[in-house]
């Protein structure tokens, strides 16, 4: 089974999301799309599949998001895309794609709803926040 994560190592979140992958068992493609960011077509296409607004997937803490303007609400999606590509680090992240689908995954326990197996162990984020019980159930 294949899932993919586009993932950046300096957040919190994504790695929370790549633990959770890895506590249900699955050994995921993992992209860190500052280094190999998607093509415009896959960026679109992870869009699509996630079925949000392409503002959704703009992030604005710690990026250009307010220099380059992208708060103008004329903006085009296809011009927001663009942004996107020339600046990878106003995507949004983690975005997990797996066989029930494809997610932005804020919260980390959303990527719950898109995994195929359970959890087979207790989690605890990295904030110290239990999730999952040591039964592998969800407890948030």
């Amino acid at each position: 089974m294949t899932i993919t994560i586009y993932h950046n190592p300096a957040c919190g979140t994504s790695r929370n999301v790549l633990a959770l992958i890895r506590n249900s068992g699955e050994d995921p493609c993992i992209i860190e799309y500052l280094k190999t960011p998607p093509s415009r077509a896959e960026l679109v296409s992870l869009i699509a599949r996630m079925g949000v607004p392409v503002r959704s997937v703009l992030r604005e803490k710690g990026t250009p998001f307010h220099e380059l303007g992208l708060d103008n609400p004329a903006l085009t999606d296809d011009a927001l895309i663009d942004a996107m590509i020339a600046h990878p680090i106003l995507m949004n992240r983690p975005i997990v794609v797996t066989p029930l689908g494809a997610a932005l995954c804020r919260p980390s326990e959303r990527v719950l709803d898109i995994l195929p197996n359970p959890q087979r162990g207790a989690f605890i984020k990295e904030d110290g926040e239990k999730i999952i019980d040591k039964s592998g159930k969800r407890i948030v």
